[in-house]
């Protein structure tokens, strides 16, 4: 009986671990940031157009964080195709005490964006302007909109 447990445990690790999404993302600069993120994970998965998709960056910091702000940009194949500024409290409750935190951000995709390789810069300043991370990290948008059907 114990022996089928185990089979079930790792069957059940090895089939539903995959559907856990983390993003892989780098930093901007080969520096020290106060902020060093851990994770980007991306939902839903795959992207599909015409859908709300949020990205939520795990973190850490020595240093508590009063306030700042968030900025986005978005690249299609390397041509910048949006950008956002927004307050750092907005994305996460404020003050940031010293240690994990998690910022999220949603945004929904046009039903005309266009399919294919995306990327998003995400820089967060202090009131400042002094940058405390800044990471960058890839993703697609499919042929398929909201509905599961390829758009004509």
């Amino acid at each position: 009986m114990e022996g089928i447990r185990i089979k079930i445990l790792l069957y059940s690790i090895f089939i539903i671990a995959p559907s856990i999404y983390a993003t892989d993302f780098k930093y901007c600069k080969k520096k020290e940031y106060v902020i060093k993120v851990k994770e980007v994970v991306v939902a839903p998965d795959p992207i599909t157009r015409g859908t709300e998709t949020s990205f939520t960056i795990s973190a850490y910091t020595d240093k508590p964080i009063s306030g700042g702000k968030v900025v986005i940009d978005v690249a299609y194949f390397g041509w910048n195709v949006y950008s956002q500024t927004g307050d750092l409290c907005d994305k996460s409750s404020c003050p940031i005490p010293a240690g994990d935190f998690a910022i999220s951000h949603s945004q929904l995709l046009p039903t005309f964006a266009p399919p294919g390789s995306y990327t998003l810069s995400l820089k967060m300043q202090d009131g400042n302007k002094n940058e405390l991370t800044c990471i960058k990290f890839s993703f697609s948008i499919g042929f398929l909109n909201s509905e599961g059907l390829v758009d004509s």
